[in-house]
């Protein structure tokens, strides 16, 4: 196995059933934070700081930041299921051994997960744009593919993550990529303010390195229906270190769980 890329069949879809079926066992409580989350930053941002704020660009500060929250959603939700929520089911529950103990192959646990990672994504995604719809701030029809791009989002956050937790040696220490990795991209990535504001050097590091600065540049066009050849410029990076990060995560995974 070690001299393959990756080893991934259709048993896959086995490891995304388990934690599919164990999302569904508590529904209540993971269906909450997508309808909560949009009203609280709408209120206090959107409608609270944004009676001092007009507009943005000639937008609406509420509709300039609608996408954002949508961008965020889906990267917590992966990250933080293929991060804190994976090392629980490797190191604690050792769901991972049980699992491998089968014909499941670890490549496909790991796929499993991320590919389960990018699928609550879009789960997110998908409950927050009717809380969206009814504040106004996003039209549709044009706003109905923020669903499938989160699923390609939620991959690629996924996939981050996993490196995360594969390199990390206590659940503790997840906190250290949590705190210097998304709370930048909160932060600097476009989300609140254009990105045209920030010094130029981290207007540079925020596009080189940050996705959420490429994520969220795309939402913003699919929401506003302003399309450009930006736009293909951050496709493109987001599906090429979606594509390295997937494969990146199974073999270090791999190198963590072979003893």
């Amino acid at each position: 196995m070690s001299e393959r890329l990756i080893d991934i069949t259709g048993r896959v879809k086995s490891v995304w059933q388990r934690n599919w079926d164990a999302f569904l066992r508590t529904y209540q409580v993971n269906f909450i934070p997508p309808f909560v989350e949009p009203v609280l930053y709408l209120l206090a941002l959107g409608f609270g700081l944004g009676t001092y704020i007009e507009s943005v660009d000639g937008i609406p500060y509420p509709v300039f930041i609608a996408p954002a929250l949508v961008s965020i959603s889906v990267m917590n939700s992966a990250f933080f299921e293929c991060t804190y929520s994976s090392f629980v089911r490797m190191y604690y529950q050792k769901t991972f051994d049980a699992i491998i103990a089968t014909p499941v192959s670890i490549d496909e646990v790991i796929a499993g997960e991320m590919l389960w990672g990018a699928t609550r994504g879009m789960i997110y995604a998908t409950l927050m744009l009717p809380v969206l719809l009814l504040f106004g701030v996003v039209a549709m029809p044009s706003s109905l593919l923020l669903i499938p791009f989160a699923y390609l989002v939620g991959l690629l956050f996924a996939g981050i993550a996993m490196c995360f937790t594969a390199i990390t040696p206590s659940i503790d220490a997840l906190n250290y990529p949590s705190f210097l990795f998304i709370t930048p991209m909160f932060l600097f990535s476009g989300t609140f303010f254009p990105l045209d504001l920030l010094p130029q050097p981290i207007q540079y590091f925020a596009l080189a390195v940050l996705p959420l600065t490429h994520v969220v540049g795309i939402n913003r066009a699919i929401t506003l229906s302003a399309y450009s050849p930006m736009n293909l410029f951050n496709l493109a990076w987001i599906a090429v270190a979606t594509a390295l990060f997937f494969v990146l995560a199974i073999r270090l995974m791999r190198r963590r769980l072979i003893v």
